[in-house]
């Protein structure tokens, strides 16, 4: 069987290295560790034109929806807080687009702590724009335990509480059409959604998967993705 192809979403900085300072597309190497260590080859998308996405998922067996920067509150009809971060809006609208693509082609998905807040958004759910205690120092990983819901795909997956490498202060508030809250921190955070009625594997969790040891949520989009 053939290793699946894994997307995952990057995002444009401006970077540094050797003799260079340019704009780049970045993602931390944990994400593509992380599927290379799941069974599956890693492909890294730059941001482009939304009206590709659906032509770029296609060509795809799973796709990852990174972490980072905070959502626009005006996707989700909401003024911003003064602890949120400053707009990503390009990041925004084309991770929304592979989001809506994947959807719409049964295509595996899996969102990572900013992508857990995009599916939302893009089911028409909302955020909490700020909470305290998930996350460590400036550019530090936290860890808390967090228990998945039995029953669910997330509890089949990880059938026993964990202790997870967070680094978040946004969160879920009112859930999107369709899903499920498939975990929970001890003060009640949402840790993970899944879309039981998607046509393709659909979960996201609020944690870090590619900052810890931990391989069993990349496991499974590999595996759906070999599956599709």
């Amino acid at each position: 069987m053939s290793q699946p192809l894994i997307g995952i979403s990057t995002y444009q900085e401006d970077a540094r290295w050797g003799v260079w300072s340019l704009p780049a597309a970045l993602v931390p190497a944990g994400y593509p560790r992380l599927v290379q260590r799941s069974g599956g080859l890693a492909a890294l998308l730059p941001p482009g034109d939304p009206a590709t996405a659906a032509a770029a998922v296609a060509r795809l067996d799973g796709l990852v929806i990174a972490g980072g920067a905070d959502v626009e509150p005006a996707r989700y009809g909401a003024e911003p807080h003064p602890r949120t971060g400053p707009p990503a809006l390009d990041r925004d609208a084309w991770e929304l687009a592979l989001i809506e693509a994947a959807l719409a082609g049964g295509v595996p998905l899996l969102g990572i702590c900013r992508g857990l807040q995009l599916l939302n958004v893009a089911l028409g759910g909302t955020l909490v724009q700020h909470l305290d205690g998930h996350a460590g120092a400036p550019g530090v990983f936290d860890r808390h335990d967090i228990k998945p819901v039995p029953g669910t795909l997330l509890g089949r997956t990880l059938p026993e509480p964990v202790a997870v490498p967070t680094y978040h202060h946004q969160a879920v508030d009112r859930l999107g059409r369709g899903l499920l809250a498939s975990a929970y921190a001890e003060d009640g955070t949402i840790e993970a959604l899944e879309l039981p009625d998607a046509p393709g594997f659909t979960l996201a969790v609020q944690w870090h998967p590619e900052a810890g040891d931990d391989t069993r949520v990349m496991d499974a989009l590999v595996a759906a993705a070999a599956e599709a």
